[in-house]
């Protein structure tokens, strides 16, 4: 019957040391995070974006839309590193 005691002892114990722990983390009070100095950077306005947006929200539609198309051929030149084929050197003869 003794280990029964020590065993409701130790559990009482583990018990009281989880409150006590718990009481002292809820009334800890943490220190405000500082605020940044350093200015939020504000990503410069791109019409392509915007563009993009719309030809996203058109769904279906801006497969035949003009303007997505081109969006779309700027974009993909723009990721690839190409430059724009109306900015592209015009070679002798090729007219």
């Amino acid at each position: 019957m003794e280990g029964k005691v020590l065993a409701r002892i130790a559990a009482i114990v583990f018990v009281a040391i989880a409150i006590t722990a718990t009481v002292i983390e809820m009334t800890r009070e943490e220190a405000p995070v500082p605020a940044s100095s350093a200015p939020a950077l504000q990503p410069s306005a791109d019409p392509l974006r915007a563009t993009l947006r719309r030809c996203q929200q058109l769904g279906e539609a801006a497969a035949s839309d003009a303007d997505c198309l081109a969006a779309w051929a700027e974009n993909r030149d723009r990721f690839l590193g190409r430059t724009p084929a109306s900015e592209a050197p015009q070679r002798p003869g090729d007219q």
